[in-house]
């Protein structure tokens, strides 16, 4: 994880920093201490334990290191709230983090305080390393105002009363765009973040690739597409699928995208149970669910580097994405950022000439480099100028409790 020095001064970077911190307590404003600290599977993590190992990142990498004199706010805290940096030593198990009751919810937002006034008074006197690890503070809470969302959205799913964490606007009862292929860059093509800005280690070095004729869908797979493609025997035809997707089919019994419940056409959201939008964009499919309406479709999905071609020119910042208020649910139309990840055909492997951070902080995604699927774009949750073409969003191909969706590609 990993950023080039700050490209702005140390007063924008004091208003990034305290806009970042403070939507992440707005995110958390609705909660009760019961349900910060629910954990609904391994891979999730409590609302509290988010709001804590934000904290615990910015003590720990800014304040520990950078800022003479500080003295921790509890000894004990960081092993309960380091996620998997071995260089900071023993942590709690990952699946035991909804175990944690004590400190309570208020006591981490004291914490969050302690820690944001420090940093205020600090920030004048550091050192350019020390500012290049304030802005990757801010970058990594915002992938954790992400992941709050989504694990809360899988909490509260998992509880029969199916509860609202806040309000949605009605579906929009639009139809659906007919769906158009626009035709991707051929040729050498440069992928990768340039330098200067901020990127994290993995998205660098650039290089260079030779792309085949291709073209792109203009707009995401629809929830109604995805009901034609479970109508027409899509998740019973083992034709359609990888041979691990269609293991993992059977063994879970997958019949729709997660939340879905076929026989009404609803699907949980944020704000409770809801009909499906026909002509929003499908939600929370895995890359082996992805894979399959590819086949199906007559066409497959994009890799990597014609994802990011296709998007260098486009605007990160523009499309639905994660604002201080607005609804974080997949809304029909939009840019190619926004609304959902999309899943691509590609492993997320290193780029030719990859070197991760020095220090601790280099263990964030390399470490990473097995087993997982690159997405790309952003999502309803993503925090809106937190991506861009060159980000590396990635999980294992059978996750879907983010909001991941699918956008087609096909040969020419």
């Amino acid at each position: 994880m990993a950023s080039a020095a700050p490209a702005f001064p140390p007063d924008d970077l004091a208003a990034r920093l305290a806009a970042t911190r403070a939507l992440t307590l707005e995110l958390a404003r609705p909660l009760s201490d019961a349900d910060a600290c629910l954990q609904p599977f391994p891979d999730a993590s409590p609302a509290k334990w988010h709001l804590a190992h934000t904290t615990w990142f910015f003590e720990t990498f800014v304040l520990r290191d950078h800022a003479p004199g500080y003295r921790l706010f509890d000894e004990r805290w960081p092993f309960l709230f380091n996620s998997y940096y071995e260089g900071e030593g023993a942590r709690i198990e990952r699946a035991r983090r909804g175990l944690v009751s004590r400190p309570s919810l208020e006591e981490v937002r004291a914490w969050r305080g302690h820690v944001d006034a420090a940093l205020e008074q600090a920030l004048p006197g550091l050192s350019g390393e020390a500012l290049a690890l304030v802005d990757l503070g801010i970058q990594h809470e915002q992938q954790h105002q992400e992941l709050f969302l989504t694990d809360l959205l899988a909490a509260f799913a998992a509880n029969p009363l199916e509860p609202a964490y806040g309000d949605l606007p009605p579906a929009s009862r639009r139809a659906s765009e007919p769906l158009t292929w626009l035709r991707g860059r051929e040729g050498i093509v440069e992928i990768g973040a340039a330098e200067g800005g901020f990127a994290f280690d993995c998205e660098r070095p650039r290089y260079r690739v030779l792309l085949g004729a291709h073209e792109i869908a203009h707009r995401p797979v629809t929830n109604g597409e995805w009901l034609q493609f479970i109508a027409d025997g899509g998740y019973r035809t083992a034709s359609l699928w990888l041979s691990d997707g269609w293991a993992w089919v059977q063994a879970e019994r997958v019949e729709a995208p997660l939340y879905w419940r076929i026989e009404e056409e609803s699907a949980f959201t944020l704000a409770g149970r809801r009909p499906l939008d026909h002509a929003a964009p499908v939600a929370h499919v895995s890359h082996y669910e992805a894979d399959a309406f590819a086949r199906w479709a007559g066409a497959r999905l994009p890799t990597e580097c014609e994802w990011e071609s296709f998007a260098a020119c486009a605007d990160p910042s523009t499309g639905h994405q994660l604002d201080a208020a607005g609804p974080v649910l997949p809304q029909p139309g939009g840019s190619i950022f926004g609304d959902v990840w999309n899943w691509t055909g590609s492993a997320f492997l290193p780029h030719p000439g990859f070197h991760p951070a020095k220090g601790t902080v280099g263990e964030y995604n390399g470490k990473f480099m097995s087993g997982q699927m690159v997405l790309k774009g952003a999502s309803c949750a993503t925090p809106r100028g937190h991506s861009r073409a060159s980000y590396r969003n990635f999980f294992q191909p059978a996750a879907r409790w983010q909001f991941t969706g699918v956008r087609l590609a096909r040969d020419c």
